[in-house]
Order: C-alpha cells, then structure tokens, then sequence
C-alpha cells in the first residue's frame, strides 16, 4: 500500500491502473495501423492526429472504471464480478464516447478506426485483468509479516489475513510476555530462543507489526530497533490497520493518538476548498437529475392517491452538533413512527413502500439533500448524519462517537460505499471506524474517489439504504 494524497492506495492496483491507461491510450494507433494493414484505410494517418481523441478515450474510461469499483480490491469478488465490471464500463464507455463525439465532432474518428480501438481496448483490459488475477493471488509476491503479540489486536490482524486479495501473509507471531492471553492460532505461534534480528532475518520478514495489548509489558525496544537498522519496516497495529482495511480500529484508539498521528486537521483553506466543490458538484447534479427529480415527485404523488406529502423532513445532528432538517423523498409510509418514537430502519423493512424501495435502491430518494448541501447544513461526501435520538445513545457507548461532527455530515461517503447497509450498534460501531479513517485523511482528491465509487454502490445495490 502507497499513500496517495493522504489515502491509502493499492501499489499494485495503481500499476494496473497505470498499465491500463496506456493499453486504452495505445489501442487507437494500433486499431489505426489495423485498419490501414486491412486494406480499409489509404494511408497511415499521423499518430498527433489521434492524440487528443486516445487520451479522452483513456481518461473516461480509467474514470468509468474506478466509478465501477475496478480499482479497489474490497469492492469485486472473484473474477466473474470483476469481468462483469468490466463489461459494464465498456457499455457505459461507449455510450458517453459516443456522446462526446456528437457534442465534439473534431474528435470524431471513423467508425472501424472506433470499433476496432475499442475492441482492441476491452480484449487488452481483459488480458490485463488475468495477469494481475494471476500474479496477486501468487501468495511468495506477499510481504511476509512477523507480528508481536499474541492477544485482541494480533487476532485482527489474523482476520485481515484471511481476507481476499490481503497482499500479505503472517509469517508467525511471538507471545512478548506471558500475560498476553493467546487469541491466535496457536500453531502460528514462535518460539524465541535467539534474536529477534536474527530469527526475522532467516524467516525473510518484510515487515514487523507491533501488536501488542499492552506495550508497557516487557516491549523488545532494543530487538525491535535493531531490526529497524537492518531495514524491516515497523508499523504499530493502528497504522497497520488502517493502512490495509481503510478503517480505523476503535478498540486500539486513545486519545495520545488523535492528538500526536498525523491527520484529524480541518483547516479553514480545506473548508473553503470543500465548500467550493459541494457548490460546483450539487450544482451540476441538481441540473442534470431535475428531471429525475420531478418523475420521482410524481410517483410519490400518485402512490399516495394524491394525499400524502411528496418530502420528508427529519431532524438530523450536523456540523458541530447543530440540528438541522434533512430533505429527503419520502419512502415509508405517512404513519412510519405512529407513536414518535424513533426507530432503526431494517432491510425489508415493511414500512417502505413499493415506489419507496426502488428510490433506496437507486439513491434517488437522496437526491433533495443537494438542497441541503447548497444551503451549507450538509457536505456532498461525509458522514451520513444521524437523528437526535440514535446520536444520544450511540455517544455514551461509543468512544469518539461525537468526532464524526467534526466535519459537515454527506449524502454520501466512505463508510457508505464500503460497508454494506445495516441498522443497530454494531453496525453504526464498524460504520464510525470508516467515517474515523474520513476525518482522518480528508483531502478533495479522496471526495472525488468517494463520489466516484458511489456510482458502483448504486449499481451493484450496496451501502446505505
């Protein structure tokens, strides 16, 4: 993993990524030269010529697919969804190409020249997708991990092990001391009986994780700093962590490190920079969804026999703890909470209506939160906001609950493009991990890959409901 404008990104996916954008770029020549050998063209035209027209291919397709997920390992599963993903981008991709030919007539190329460039194109990405299939699920390219500790956090790092598409693999793990009660496999743990610089050495460790419970019993300070000499790379487990699942483990959190880690800073620039792109983005949206807009208003309209009301209104915890009212498409029935009692919305949940579980599924019940975001009481990409009531019980059981305030609450965001929808405390526990690792390492560079990812969210029916 490489950190990239403060987010952590897959090295290995971002030379997929690489190698992919140059095999779109490139598949103009060779569809060109391929034409021209056929015998359907006079002579080989000038590569300048076919520049501009490459690159904007390249750029919307590279777009479209990390818009589908592509280019993140947690999103596809296996190989057939990953193939799907990319069958679908070359379907969108050749309807906004042609689009963009219509609108720009001088990047028009000719349709064989077209047709064959954009086979060339899906069977090079394809190709592309195999090797990286095979080469990444070779377990001797993964970074051999030695792990100090054997308790709660080294268990974490066991079940991050077993994930698809890890990338790393733990080689061992070592009990420092013996009041760390064991919650490893206990055939994984080893036995110390020289040094530490020695054993990883001779285990051809890449990187030592400290994760230990507590740190204050018997720590290796001198191993563990030889090790560092020698080159292994030494990570805490809270780095770790965050580094491999894009989340921040709540139960190793203190307050020493929101105050000494790098991250957790808002500063007035970043604000503005931020309120700058939710006006240009809820903008452009409001115009091109306003005719959306109006179909879904109708259908609300006519479900309800023309009685009921077409919004709803909820009051929701905002930006520093402030209330605000959340505009949304109403979805449930008018008597959803008879008794006005607040209540956690569930998946089938029997409350929904027929109009309002396709507008769910499809976000467009979200849609008059632009409102929200043009009016300031939301951001476009943050933490989704909660109700008065579910905040006030989820702040005295969960530490660092009230930091999700911080920063303005989103109609999207990426605890709900990664973590599929769910409705109690154990689910809004693993949702602020995700919302902890935003604040943490918030840039405009990871809003855009956020309000990018949200389109595969919609179209593979996952996050937030």
């Amino acid at each position: 993993m490489m950190r990239l404008f403060r987010h952590y990104i897959s090295r290995s996916l971002l030379t997929l990524l690489l190698a992919e954008s140059l095999h779109l770029f490139w598949s103009f020549y060779f569809s060109r030269v391929l034409y021209d050998a056929l015998g359907y063209g006079r002579i080989v035209s000038p590569f300048d010529r076919f520049i501009l027209s490459a690159l904007v291919f390249a750029v919307v397709m590279c777009v479209i697919m990390t818009a589908m997920g592509l280019y993140e390992r947690n999103f596809w599963n296996g190989k057939s969804d990953m193939l799907l993903r990319v069958g679908v981008s070359f379907m969108i991709g050749l309807f906004v190409m042609t689009a963009i030919y219509y609108l720009v007539p001088d990047l028009y190329l000719s349709r064989g020249t077209f047709s064959l460039a954009f086979g060339i194109a899906f069977v090079g990405i394809v190709v592309l997708r195999f090797i990286f299939f095979r080469v990444s699920s070779d377990a001797r390219i993964n970074r051999r991990l030695l792990v100090l500790g054997v308790g709660q956090q080294a268990a974490r790092l066991e079940e991050l092990q077993d994930k698809k598409n890890a990338g790393f693999s733990i080689v061992g793990y070592i009990q420092v001391h013996e009041d760390e009660r064991p919650r490893v496999t206990a055939a994984r743990m080893l036995q110390v009986t020289g040094n530490l610089s020695d054993l990883a050495e001779d285990l051809s460790i890449d990187e030592i994780v400290v994760a230990m419970d507590d740190r204050r019993k018997g720590f290796p300070l001198d191993e563990v700093l030889e090790c560092k000499f020698d080159g292994i790379q030494i990570s805490t487990f809270l780095t770790f962590f965050e580094r491999q699942s894009g989340k921040i483990q709540l139960d190793a959190l203190r307050p020493s490190n929101l105050i000494f880690a790098d991250g957790f800073q808002v500063a007035l620039v970043n604000r503005v920079v931020k309120r700058l792109f939710d006006l240009l983005v809820s903008s452009l949206l409001l115009a091109l969804a306003a005719p959306l807009m109006v179909c879904a208003a109708l259908a609300v309209w006519l479900e309800s026999r023309f009685a009921g009301p077409i919004l709803y209104r909820q009051t929701r915890v905002g930006f520093n703890g402030r209330s605000f009212e959340v505009i949304k498409f109403r979805s449930m029935r008018v008597d959803a909470e008879k008794d006005g009692k607040a209540v956690w919305a569930k998946q089938g949940d029997s409350r929904i209506t027929p109009v309002g579980a396709v507008m769910r599924d499809t976000r467009i019940d979200e849609l008059p939160q632009l409102f929200n975001v043009l009016r300031g009481d939301m951001s476009f990409v943050g933490p989704r906001p909660e109700r008065p009531q579910f905040v006030a019980e989820l702040a005295k059981k969960l530490p660092f609950y009230t930091m999700r305030h911080m920063v303005k609450p989103g109609i999207t965001g990426w605890a709900q493009i990664c973590f599929p929808y769910g409705a109690s405390e154990e689910d809004a526990r693993e949702k602020l991990e995700y919302d902890l690792y935003y604040i943490k390492n918030y840039s405009i560079f990871f809003d855009t890959v956020i309000l990018l990812q949200t389109v595969h969210t919609v179209f593979w029916g996952k996050g937030a409901h």
